[in-house]
């Protein structure tokens, strides 16, 4: 090492030591790279570089699939999110529409339903959306504990899309 490194050094070891051990520290470290200096490290071999290039090539196709899953992840969070703040600040900071009072709710629903104590028995649209929810319950139960045996590959999509259907349904009555 060069004067200004070596005084920089001893500088820096007596910050935490004393006058004697900053001098041992830099002596200790100026001959460890006197040693390294006279036995120098040998090169690689040119085959085993190109063995490692290589394996990194090989490897590096399947890190960028994974990056790019994780990216588009991201990406459907960030959508995720921002709709549901849009959807949130919408009702929030809708002024303009009149606020219902509790007599629209309970127009809404005859008398007789809404003073039973088995909503569900009484309202028979209601009745089928719950079996037919309960039906794909069981569906995907039974497809998750691998009990489930179709003759097609697509009976989870099948299970999806009735769920959208009974969903859209439910929301347009």
């Amino acid at each position: 090492m060069n004067s200004q490194n070596d005084e920089n050094l001893k500088e820096l070891f007596e910050r935490f030591l004393s006058a004697e051990q900053a001098e041992s520290g830099v002596e200790d470290i100026q001959k460890a790279e006197q040693i390294l200096r006279q036995h120098p490290a040998p090169e690689p071999d040119s085959m085993l570089i190109a063995n490692i290039k290589a394996e990194i090539a090989m490897r590096l196709p399947a890190k960028r699939t994974s990056t790019f899953t994780k990216i588009a992840y991201r990406v459907a969070y960030a959508a995720a999110a921002i709709m549901i703040i849009t959807a949130v600040s919408l009702r929030t900071f809708d002024m303009d529409a009149p606020e219902p009072g509790r007599v629209q709710y309970a127009s809404i629903m005859p008398t007789a339903i809404w003073e039973s104590d088995d909503i569900v028995t009484d309202d028979v649209d209601l009745a089928i959306f719950t079996i037919e929810i309960e039906q794909i319950e069981d569906e995907l139960r039974s497809l998750q504990s691998g009990e489930y045996i179709s003759d097609s590959d697509s009976s989870l999509s099948e299970l999806e899309m009735e769920l959208v259907a009974i969903n859209n349904d439910f929301w347009k009555e």
